[in-house]
C-alpha cells in the first residue's frame, strides 16, 4: 500500500480562497475587513518565522494586520494593559499573543485575559468549554485545520478508533474533543502510557503530536489508516522531520499528512478563518 497525501498546502489554499472571497462581499456591503492584531514578545527567531507567515497570509485574503513587537524585558502587567486596549478596540477583531512567551509572563494569565469573542487562537476557557460541551465557536486552530483535512479524505468517521499521542492543550487535548464530537472512540496516549506502540497499532486514525522526531514508526500503523503527523522537529542537519516517520508509515497507511506542507499550513489557515468569523460574529453576520 501506498499512502495517498494529505496535501496541506493545497487545502490551505483552498481555505484561503474562500476566505478572501467571504472578505471581498463583506466589502462589497460596506463592512470593514476582518482585523488582526499579532503581539510578539522578545526576539525568538522560530517565533518570528510564524509570525511572518501569519501576517502573509492576512494580506492574500485581505486582512488588516498589525504587529505590535514587545522586547523580552516586557512585565506582565504591561501585556495585560495591552491586551486591555486591543480588547477596547472596535478595529479588532482576533487577538493572537505568540507563544512562547518570556519566563516572567504567565500564559495562563494572558490567555484569560483576552477577550474570548477576540480568542481567534481557541485557547481560551470559554472557548475550550464552548468545544466541551459541543457547542463550538472559536476553536483551537491545529485541530480544527486537522479537522478540515480529514472531511477531505471522504471518509465518514463515525465509529472510527482514534488515537492521540501528545496531551498539550494546545493540539492534544482538543484533538481529542473535536474527534470525539465527530463520533470517533478516542484514546489519548501520553508519556506514562503502557504499551503505546500496541495502542497506536488499534488506530483507524492516529494522530501523532509529541514533539518527538520520528518516534512513530511503521510497524505502529494499521493497515489503511489515517496519520496526521502535527510534529515539527528540527534535526541536526537542519532539516524539518515529524513525530511519524514517514517513509514507513506511508508503506501501510492509508492517507498521510506530510513534514512540512501538512498540519502547518492549515493552523494558519484555521487561524485566518476564526478572524473572519469573529468579524461576522461583531457585525452581527455569522453565518
Amino acid at each position: 500500500m501506498s499512502a495517498q497525501i494529505l496535501d496541506g498546502k493545497a487545502i490551505a489554499a483552498d481555505l484561503r480562497e474562500q476566505i478572501k472571497a467571504r472578505v471581498a462581499d463583506r466589502v462589497a456591503a460596506e463592512q470593514r475587513p476582518p482585523g488582526l492584531i499579532v503581539v510578539l514578545v522578545g526576539d525568538n527567531p522560530a517565533s518570528q518565522v510564524y509570525v511572518r507567515n501569519k501576517q502573509n497570509a492576512c494580506q492574500q485574503v485581505g486582512f488588516q494586520s498589525e504587529l505590535m513587537q514587545l522586547p523580552a524585558s516586557t512585565g506582565q502587567t504591561e501585556l495585560l494593559a495591552l491586551i486591555d486596549q486591543l480588547n477596547a478596540r472596535e478595529d479588532v477583531d482576533g487577538i493572537l499573543v505568540q507563544l512562547p512567551l518570556p519566563k516572567q509572563i504567565d500564559e495562563d494569565t494572558v490567555t484569560e485575559r483576552i477577550s474570548p469573542i477576540k480568542d481567534v487562537d481557541g485557547f481560551h476557557p470559554y472557548n475550550i468549554g464552548r468545544l466541551v460541551l459541543r457547542q463550538p465557536l472559536l476553536r483551537p486552530c491545529t485541530p480544527k485545520g486537522v479537522m478540515t483535512m480529514l472531511a477531505r479524505t471522504g471518509i465518514d468517521l463515525t465509529g472510527k478508533d482514534a488515537v492521540i499521542i501528545g496531551q498539550s492543550n494546545i493540539v492534544g487535548r482538543p484533538m481529542f474533543l473535536e474527534l470525539l464530537m465527530a463520533r470517533c472512540t478516542v484514546t489519548v496516549c501520553h508519556s506514562k502510557t503502557k504499551d503505546l506502540a500496541d495502542k497506536a497499532r488499534k488506530a483507524d486514525i492516529l494522530v501523532a503530536a509529541v514533539g518527538v522526531p520520528r518516534l512513530i514508526q511503521g510497524d505502529w500503523i494499521k493497515p489503511g489508516a489515517i496519520v496526521i503527523d502535527v510534529g515539527m522537529n528540527r534535526l541536526e542537519n537542519g532539516k524539518l522531520c515529524g513525530d511519524v516517520d514517514t517513509a514507513g508509515a506511508a508503506e501501510v497507511a492509508a492517507w498521510i499528512t506530510p513534514v512540512p506542507g501538512g498540519v502547518g499550513p492549515m493552523t494558519v489557515a484555521t487561524l485566518l478563518e476564526n478572524t473572519l468569523l469573529a468579524a461576522d460574529l461583531a457585525s452581527g453576520t455569522e453565518n
